[in-house]
């Protein structure tokens, strides 16, 4: 064995680390160049590590570890989320109820109910602050767990935030180890979601909590798949309270539990299984909100939901042709009749997949699960980056990676950023896709047919 190849997992290692260092300490949001080559090397180093080297498993959990370790206390720089997510964990610590007032009515009332409460209004911008809060209440109790840690220090509540969103992900290696397992994968596969730079930065480093709602959602699965549904319906609730979004796949269950015709005892117990799971998940999460509930709270918080699909416009593919045509004929406002059309469609998608594909196996409720996901985030008019840990997560049990790859290139949405104000390059925008939707391409029409997994 040469000393290049001896040494070079280490050698990538470092590297790694320096790039971590310099990304999370030092660069400004405003400097895309700089982050797209940190970026890339970044990912350059992740794909060789976990290809060309023969790095041990416990190896592996190690530098899963080291590299979270490495921005512990680092203030995020390429998001202002967080102060929001303090924001509302404060008031949660005095006792306020975060989903009744926006933070700027405190303002215009000259009000500062927590401590730093100018300096946190400043940090998360007018759009955050002028509206209303939009996060579950597991959501919320994790803001509110953090605000533990530091109550007076912003500095204090990131280092809270972090120690759960890293404790979140090394839960989702364990149990995503354990379900790989069970479906007759290399349970090294693990390591393309928990070593991906993109869940490391936007998760660790920018503190999205997706982590959280992502180690529900696949212990759910996990249970599922062990026959254990009751409890797999609590999980699943509890995913929900953190992110609304498995809720998409919620209709996708159908064939897992009617196996046979309605008309059947086995097909009437199915339903029954069924109807049983979403009740619990539904009474779990009225459970849940019931300390927050009002009239007021149901109001404040479906306006804030609605905004998605009635003002917000960020990183869309689809939604921004749509848009362009429907310029032709309306001239303004589009999202307000596009927003409400998206999740209809979204909808009707699921529903066709859910009664006309197989989706009866493990694997190929996965894979229901990946395409009903991905058919939304590509018609929604809004995609964060970090919304594509569930992607990325739920791939690694298919044999599809384009969710892989699309989160190398999301790095491209942010040279929206290098603008003073915002605004998207519609040639990024177009690279983006151009490259995801030819992958998807790829896998879908042109690869062997025969399962390849990535090793």
């Amino acid at each position: 064995m040469s000393i290049l190849t001896k040494y070079k997992p280490w050698v990538l290692i470092t590297i790694s680390c320096f790039l971590y260092v310099y990304l999370g300490y030092f660069l400004e949001r405003t400097q895309f160049y700089t982050l797209l080559t940190l970026w890339l090397g970044l990912f350059g180093c992740y794909g060789i590590l976990l290809k060309k080297t023969a790095l041990t498993f416990k190896n592996l959990i190690g530098l899963v570890v080291l590299f979270r370790l490495i921005l512990l206390f680092s203030t995020p720089n390429l998001s202002q989320d967080f102060y929001r997510f303090i924001w509302d964990g404060r008031l949660l610590f005095e006792g306020i109820n975060p989903y009744l007032s926006t933070p700027a009515s405190f303002v215009d009332k000259g009000q500062f109910p927590i401590s730093q409460a100018k300096e946190l209004i400043r940090g998360m911008g007018s759009l955050s602050a002028g509206h209303y809060t939009n996060y579950p209440p597991l959501h919320q109790a994790a803001f509110w767990l953090s605000s533990i840690f530091g109550s007076q220090s912003i500095l204090g509540s990131i280092i809270g935030m972090r120690v759960l969103i890293i404790l979140a992900d090394l839960g989702i290696l364990f149990v995503g180890s354990k379900l790989l397992g069970l479906l007759k994968l290399p349970k090294h596969l693990i390591f393309w979601y928990s070593l991906n730079p993109f869940i490391i930065i936007e998760y660790t480093g920018n503190l999205h909590f997706e982590p959280l709602m992502l180690f529900f959602l696949i212990t759910s699965i996990y249970l599922l798949f062990k026959n254990k549904w009751l409890w797999s319906s609590v999980t699943m609730a509890c995913a929900v309270s953190v992110k609304l979004i498995p809720l998409l796949f919620i209709p996708l269950l159908y064939q897992w539990f009617v196996k046979r015709s309605l008309l059947t005892k086995e097909g009437l117990r199915g339903l029954l299984k069924l109807s049983t799971y979403t009740l619990i998940l539904l009474l779990v999460n009225f459970i849940l909100f019931a300390p927050f509930l009002s009239a007021t709270m149901q109001q404040n918080y479906s306006d804030s939901v609605g905004l998605w699909f009635r003002v917000f416009e960020f990183n869309p593919s689809f939604y921004y042709i749509f848009r362009e045509i429907g310029y032709l004929f309306r001239g303004y406002n589009e999202i307000a009749v596009i927003g409400k059309i998206i999740p209809i469609l979204t909808i009707v998608f699921l529903i066709s997949i859910s009664l006309f594909r197989k989706n009866n196996s493990p694997i190929q409720l996965i894979t229901a699960f990946l395409f009903g996901l991905s058919f939304y985030y590509f018609t929604s008019t809004t995609i964060h980056p970090w919304y594509l840990g569930t992607l990325l997560l739920l791939s690694i049990f298919t044999k599809y990676r384009f969710p892989l790859i699309w989160t190398c290139v999301i790095i491209l949405s942010y040279a929206a950023y290098s603008y003073v104000p915002y605004r998207e390059n519609p040639w990024w925008l177009l690279l983006e896709y151009s490259i995801v939707y030819g992958t998807l391409c790829y896998e879908l029409f042109l690869k062997p047919k025969h399962h390849k997994t990535i090793s």
